[in-house]
């Protein structure tokens, strides 16, 4: 069974660019790991959220995955010093 999350991100304005950036640099470095499927960076066309998106083989992949990210300051149940509220997870299993 493939496990993926969606989150919805909220930085303030005039930070939109700089977390995404970032949001990059997390998918790089998640793509060299096992079990990655697949990830995406968007923002909406009005600039108020930036959606991210990943699907790996398993939990398990995902978790290290995770952890990964948390190296990098990047948590996925966080809040970064760029963003202006909490951001929105939800996570999903294939059937």
């Amino acid at each position: 069974m493939s496990f993926g999350f969606v989150a919805f991100h909220y930085p303030a304005p005039e930070h939109v660019d700089a977390f995404v950036a970032e949001c990059h640099q997390v998918a790089d470095a998640m793509r060299r790991r096992p079990g990655f499927v697949s990830v995406g960076v968007w923002v909406t066309p009005d600039g108020g959220a930036v959606v991210t998106t990943g699907a790996f083989e398993s939990e398990e992949a995902f978790r290290a995955t995770a952890d990964l990210a948390r190296e990098m300051d990047a948590t996925p149940d966080g809040i970064s010093d760029l963003e202006i509220r909490p951001r929105e997870v939800t996570f999903l299993v294939s059937r």
